[in-house]
């Protein structure tokens, strides 16, 4: 049985998508770091703020980039 929010996303993911992505490049997590850093500065610690999720959203996304792609810094 097809969710009826498919085709809701269907609607608005071209907008969206120009915004919410994977990050592939450095220029796309550049990009995605950058507008995470704009959110925080507009969401503060509000939990209950319309864009918190999505905050979590680009966390999660930048981490995933992170461990895949950024060497760890090891003590000497």
């Amino acid at each position: 049985m097809p969710f009826p929010e498919v085709q809701q996303i269907e609607n608005v993911w071209h907008p969206v998508s120009q915004i919410l992505y994977v990050p592939h490049t450095e220029e796309e997590y550049d990009r995605i770091v950058q507008l995470l850093d704009s959110l925080i500065d507009e969401v503060r610690e509000d939990e209950s703020h319309p864009l918190a999720s999505f905050m979590e959203i680009l966390g999660v996304l930048i981490e995933k980039y992170e461990d895949e792609n950024v060497p760890e810094i090891t003590e000497l």
